[in-house]
């Protein structure tokens, strides 16, 4: 899973992306003009993985991972963004998730570009701009089409007719502000389009970024912006990107005995990562042994062919049955013979749909 963490300059952004990677990236001196994008990974905690672990006692244990990519935002001018180089584009384009640091703290060491914090102002304008993009990438694509029904065969016209009327629905609704994520398109034309990697079709995780002093009313701050931003495939989170910050340095018992005392029930990192799981439809299965426990994260709906293919893909092309144990079964008989005797294993073909939790032997042969 890759994500993107995108927002306007001292909206904290970076700060964030260093709370979810453990990472040090400059925070002050960032220059959103030409600055080179953080990159950094987070393991997803799983405490399945840690039972499995303690069970088999592996060699090696394996988290899922997330990769995440700091991308800085030009800063407004005159009320007019100096837009998104390719490079910005490209970044964002390329991952599964975007997440928008908004601002809602007031700071007058850190003055906001705007004269003052609007975090409904700051999420419109950045989704205008992902939205001007995508009508951008749309309108050259039709051009090409239409230039190139003049030379091709009546079959290939026909297609090209089909895909621009595919593409103008698509425009169409992008010119009334509303982003392709929320256009309750056909299964048939999401595949259709996928390739074109339009911005606004990505899940969107907005993380409204709150000072101290507000994290008493962070319920209120979450509910009040999803009463304008209730939209699908869209989610909303607060957090204080200082307070976190400074948790992550602390060590792990007293971070948590200060969260306790805060009312702060989990952490940030894996309040993120479950809610981009969600955004995004994914699951998690597992692969176990001597050698390695490993957890493995697909699209819901991934059948066990596929599956074993995230493995490695030598498993995809000899793919033979899996073996399949629930979770809960497997923790509770401890071992495979044992789980056998209950008849907790089931021999499933490449069609099987894998489940979350489900815990994985590919039988294979090349």
């Amino acid at each position: 899973m890759e994500i993107s963490i995108i927002g306007l300059p001292k909206s904290g952004k970076t700060t964030v992306f260093n709370i979810l990677t453990n990472g040090k990236a400059e925070t002050n001196a960032f220059s959103p003009a030409a600055a080179t994008p953080n990159i950094g990974m987070a393991k997803v905690a799983d405490d399945r993985i840690d039972a499995l672990s303690n069970i088999f006692r592996p060699k090696k244990t394996t988290y899922a991972e997330v990769k995440y990519i700091d991308i800085a935002l030009p800063q407004k001018t005159h009320d007019a963004r100096q837009g998104l180089n390719d490079q910005i584009i490209a970044h964002i384009a390329n991952t599964d998730c975007v997440i928008h640091v908004v601002r809602a703290f007031e700071d007058e060491n850190v003055p906001h570009a705007e004269g003052g914090v609007d975090v409904e102002r700051d999420l419109a304008a950045t989704e205008m701009e992902l939205a001007f993009f995508d009508l951008g990438l749309i309108d050259k694509r039709i051009r090409r089409i239409n230039e190139g029904n003049k030379a091709v065969k009546p079959a290939e016209r026909e297609a090209g007719i089909k895909e621009i009327a595919i593409l103008e629905e698509i425009k169409t609704g992008l010119e009334k502000s509303v982003p392709i994520r929320e256009q309750n398109l056909d299964e048939d034309v999401i595949k259709a389009t996928r390739h074109y990697q339009f911005l606004t079709s990505k899940p969107l995780l907005v993380l409204i970024n709150i000072s101290e002093g507000q994290i008493e009313q962070v319920s209120d701050i979450e509910n009040n912006l999803r009463k304008s931003f209730d939209h699908v495939g869209s989610e909303v989170i607060a957090l204080c990107g200082k307070l976190e910050m400074e948790l992550s340095e602390m060590k792990v018992g007293d971070a948590q005995e200060m969260r306790d005392a805060m009312g702060l029930s989990e952490s940030t990192v894996n309040s993120v990562i479950s809610m981009s799981y969600r955004l995004l439809g994914f699951i998690s299965f597992f692969t176990f042994g001597p050698d390695e426990v490993r957890a493995w994260a697909i699209a819901e709906g991934t059948n066990a062919q596929k599956a074993a293919g995230k493995i490695h893909t030598d498993l995809e092309k000899g793919f033979i049955r899996a073996e399949v144990i629930r979770y809960d079964k497997l923790t509770e008989y401890k071992t495979v013979a044992e789980a056998r005797k209950h008849a907790a294993v089931q021999l499933e073909g490449k069609n099987y749909i894998i489940r979350d939790g489900d815990c994985v032997t590919v039988l294979f042969n090349i």
